[in-house]
């Protein structure tokens, strides 16, 4: 009787065991597996086959906000090995004409960021943001108003220049044959303007209503003068400015002690050295220089201080001689 006793309690044990191995099987084999990426962590679930993405999301404690995107969407029914991603929405800002529109919202285009800032956008104008395809935190994207205009203004047209021989001038002179004048032309300019400020100038059409006139030079080609009984060969004249000085204690830039025929020129026009021709003066050596003698400029050495201020400053014509 015992024996019969203890084989019923041993089936009734095994009976309640394997009732609850079916059961634990059964509630595993209803849950499935899904994964959650969100804030860039990868989570992993198992839920009933009856649960919702938005199921998935409270069991694990996922907290959505309103502007967050989900996928699959909330109410959609989960399946086996779901994949739910969770973008959270972040804070960009929107310029334009002056207003700044700050938006909470998931990476999108940056045209369809501005169309959610409720700005228009003309086909001229400009938007400037980080180069990048959808936006990012923290990002501001400026809209840049381009307008255009046209205006028509006069513009002078310059006017060239004509050179003639001259075999009565001396060469280094000249002698202006005819003025020139420029001409007037009549030029459309397109303006571009950012956010009504003028941007870029740009011509696009020109019309000449003047025609300018060329200046005619005459250029000297005689190499030699007569002074007095004596015939004078020489590079090139100029007329320079020409003033005096006399003897300071100091020698001249070549070293020496400044005699009458000693001038002070400037290098880099007439090199030390150079023998001159000056009218009213006489036959010169280039021989000294001078800090305030720059250009085309003469000092002229001259014995007395009586003689300088007689002299004092004047044009004169200067033959640089060969």
């Amino acid at each position: 009787m015992e024996i019969i006793r203890t084989r019923k309690s041993t089936y009734l044990i095994a009976a309640i065991v394997g009732a609850v191995l079916l059961a634990v099987s059964l509630f595993f084999a209803l849950q499935k597996p899904v994964n959650i990426m969100v804030d860039g962590k990868k989570i992993h679930s198992r839920v009933f086959f009856t649960a919702q993405v938005a199921d998935v999301l409270e069991k694990e404690q996922v907290l959505v906000g309103a502007k967050d995107r989900v996928e699959p969407s909330l109410n959609m029914a989960v399946k086996k090995n779901t994949n739910i991603i969770v973008t959270r929405a972040f804070k960009i800002k929107v310029i334009a004409d002056g207003t700044q529109y700050p938006l909470f919202t998931t990476p999108v285009s940056i045209k369809e960021a501005i169309k959610m800032a409720g700005v228009s956008l003309g086909s001229k104008d400009i938007v400037k943001t980080l180069p990048v395809p959808e936006t990012v935190a923290g990002q501001e994207i400026e809209v840049i108003r381009v307008s255009e205009s046209q205006i028509k203004e006069q513009a002078a047209i310059p006017y060239g220049m004509e050179r003639t021989s001259d075999n009565t001038l001396e060469r280094g002179l000249t002698r202006t044959l005819v003025q020139g004048v420029n001409g007037i032309a009549m030029r459309t300019v397109k303006i571009v303007y950012h956010n009504g400020q003028e941007a870029k100038r740009e011509v696009i059409k020109t019309e000449t209503i003047q025609q300018p006139r060329n200046r005619v030079i005459a250029m000297g080609t005689i190499t030699e003068v007569s002074r007095g009984s004596q015939l004078i060969n020489f590079r090139e004249a100029r007329y320079m400015g020409c003033s005096a000085y006399t003897y300071t204690g100091y020698h001249t830039a070549s070293g020496h002690t400044p005699t009458v025929g000693t001038v002070a020129v400037d290098p880099s026009v007439i090199p030390l050295g150079s023998k001159l021709y000056i009218e009213g003066y006489g036959f010169a050596t280039a021989g000294d220089t001078g800090g305030s003698i720059r250009g085309d400029r003469l000092d002229l050495f001259m014995e007395e201080r009586g003689q300088c201020l007689s002299w004092g400053r004047r044009t004169v014509k200067v033959y640089i001689l060969n």
